[in-house]
């Protein structure tokens, strides 16, 4: 019996996963992978790619070792407990030898369009064109796992920041920051408090005049280093944690969460505390912060109302004179250039199930892998979706009817609205 062709796109974290996942189900999978090397954002460059988010030289994981490795390959117990990027890409690759990955990946490969077979109704199948060396090729897949998460369109939204076109400093997207050595004795203005922000501002705060952070809401602060020294996020993934906060209800953690963050440091006196409650969104991982900012070398500020040559006016009223550069951590943006209409991007959200499969084609031979934002580490639930969708296409594993998937995607987009 002929194998199952499975074209994996993208040969980042989830790629790779997915392409053992193929194998252990005896699909044959090829890897396209447009740049000349695995491991996706996690692969440091000095000159950012279009289309991919670019990290900085500094970057350390949020995750630890224990909560991010794949199940079958833990990471070196000489390994620190939460690694620099190049150790994270270290480990990638390690994965990759380790179960002979590579020879699947097409490198500097584009994939330019993937399209509906004419008898996909009972096919299945999908025609992928991709490019290299400035040669097309058509290829025909029985499945495609679209592996290029939602770090890939850089988010800047000047529109909203009257004036920004007359400010005659520099200003970018995080994207573009590497070393914060040409900030040495400048006002610097962060705009945007996520974990981007967060690492930015406590990394210039150390060669800059001044930072100012400028947040529209506020964010709470979680330390990578729990109690007793532990991990925060094993700490947080324990049963026992999951245990109490089902008995408990959210209400009663998220009073019990913010106490044990506001022991830190108190959130509303650095002017840091949100509208929002604990667990309704993901919170801004960093050790430094709260350090920069009672030393003064970090000022949190309001949103941004307007600039002007040389200033910036904040919605409280205030004023900040003299400024140099203005650094945008305003996230990413995500699409599928790739895909014909039936995956559908609306401000930045798919109607996916179960955050894999979209519920509307004929055949679940298309499936979205890493696409998930966890409050923790992608890697292992890749590795889960991997395993599932690869299942669904042998036809070992089965989905609901398109209207069972429609109304479980309603409701889980109305739990994610409260």
């Amino acid at each position: 019996m002929t194998k199952k062709r499975i074209a994996v796109i993208g040969a980042g974290a989830s790629g790779l996963t997915s392409i053992k996942c193929c194998l252990e189900e005896g699909l044959e999978p090829i890897c396209f992978e447009r740049t000349d090397d695995i491991g996706g954002l996690w692969r440091f460059q000095v000159e950012p790619e279009e289309g991919r988010a670019s990290i900085y030289k500094s970057v350390i994981i949020n995750t630890s070792k224990e909560m991010m490795c794949f199940s079958d390959y833990p990471i070196p117990d000489h390994y620190p407990n939460f690694m620099h990027n190049s150790k994270v890409l270290e480990y990638f690759k390690m994965y990759a030898k380790e179960f002979d990955l590579l020879k699947y990946i097409r490198f500097k490969t584009t994939v330019c369009s993937v399209k509906k077979q004419p008898d996909f109704s009972t096919s299945g199948q999908w025609e992928v064109v991709t490019e290299f060396e400035g040669e097309k090729e058509v290829n025909i897949f029985d499945g495609v796992m679209v592996c290029t998460g939602h770090h890939t369109n850089a988010h800047l939204p000047l529109e909203s920041f009257p004036g920004i076109e007359k400010f005659k400093g520099q200003y970018f997207h995080s994207r573009d920051y590497k070393t914060p050595e040409s900030f040495t004795g400048k006002r610097v203005i962060i705009i945007g408090i996520g974990n981007s922000g967060g690492d930015l501002a406590v990394e210039i705060s150390h060669t800059a005049k001044q930072v100012f952070l400028s947040t529209r809401r506020g964010a709470w602060i979680l330390n990578r280093v729990g109690d007793y020294g532990y991990p925060i996020d094993v700490l947080l993934s324990s049963r026992f944690y999951h245990f109490m906060k089902n008995i408990c209800g959210q209400s009663i953690s998220n009073i019990s969460l913010e106490r044990q963050l506001n022991k830190r440091f108190d959130h509303e006196m650095f002017g840091l505390k949100p509208k929002h409650r604990a667990l309704s969104q993901h919170p801004t991982v960093n050790d430094d912060l709260p350090n920069r900012i009672i030393s003064g070398l970090v000022k949190v500020k309001a949103n941004v109302k307007e600039f002007t040559e040389t200033a910036a006016i904040f919605e409280d009223g205030s004023r900040e004179d003299d400024i140099d550069a203005v650094i945008f951590a305003t996230g990413y943006s995500f699409d599928f250039p790739f895909l014909e209409d039936c995956v559908k991007v609306v401000k930045n959200k798919i109607s996916l199930y179960k955050m894999v499969f979209p519920p509307n084609l004929e055949k679940p031979t298309l499936a979205i892998i890493g696409l998930i934002q966890p409050l923790g580490a992608i890697m292992p639930i890749s590795e889960l979706q991997g395993r599932w969708a690869t299942q669904v296409f042998k036809g070992l594993k089965t989905l609901p009817s398109k209207s069972e998937m429609i109304r479980e995607i309603a409701k889980f987009q109305e739990n994610m609205a409260k």
